[in-house]
């Protein structure tokens, strides 16, 4: 027999598809995706009349939070460090010796909990429009780990667990007693402190 010398030999490319294939799905197995996290804030329904006005809050519920583009932290007119936040806003909303110059408590029957004083406090976030990203995260960062101390307090003391340990009805009761109320401003010009 004669071997025709034209004819190329031919490779098996059935068996490549499989390789890229079963390459393919270890690289999606085997690597990791960062995931952006983000604030978590439920936001208010969307509604089409705008409404009048918001009621009046008293100025001793109000805590005026102010960053300034250099960063500079203004909490109820005083200048304080990010590492103060935390414990100013728990006192804030805490008001243990009920003065009158922190908020009011309105008692509430909570299901599950009973009777329990709820603050009227809001704390107030502004924003220079020059603040930096990092900074604004931050500062959110304290405000919510205020208030998440503060319920993880209240689940300890009522359940004997802490708040994310708690199943949805406790969870919901003990949000019911301490609800997050950060309002934010729109950003302005602030100025240098």
């Amino acid at each position: 027999m004669a071997i025709d010398k034209r004819k190329t030999p031919e490779v098996n490319a059935g068996s490549m598809a499989d390789i890229a294939f079963l390459l393919l799905i270890f690289f999606l197995v085997a690597t990791t995706m960062n995931t952006d996290m983000g604030i978590n804030r439920v936001l208010p329904p969307w509604v089409d009349e705008p409404e009048k006005d918001a009621p009046p809050i008293k100025e001793r519920n109000l805590m005026a939070v102010k960053v300034n583009q250099y960063g500079h932290i203004l909490l109820q007119g005083d200048l304080v460090e990010l590492s103060q936040v935390k414990e100013r806003v728990k006192e804030f909303v805490l008001n243990p010796g009920n003065r009158d110059d922190l908020p009011e408590k309105e008692m509430k029957q909570i299901d599950i909990i009973g009777e329990y004083p709820v603050s009227m406090g809001v704390v107030s976030l502004q924003n220079d429009r020059g603040t930096s990203y990092e900074m604004y995260i931050n500062v959110q960062n304290e405000l919510t780990r205020a208030f998440n101390e503060i319920r993880d307090m209240v689940a300890f003391n009522y359940f004997g667990v802490k708040f994310s340990e708690l199943d949805e009805a406790k969870r919901e009761a003990v949000q019911d007693a301490v609800p997050l109320k950060i309002s934010e401003a729109n950003p302005k010009n602030i100025g240098g402190n």
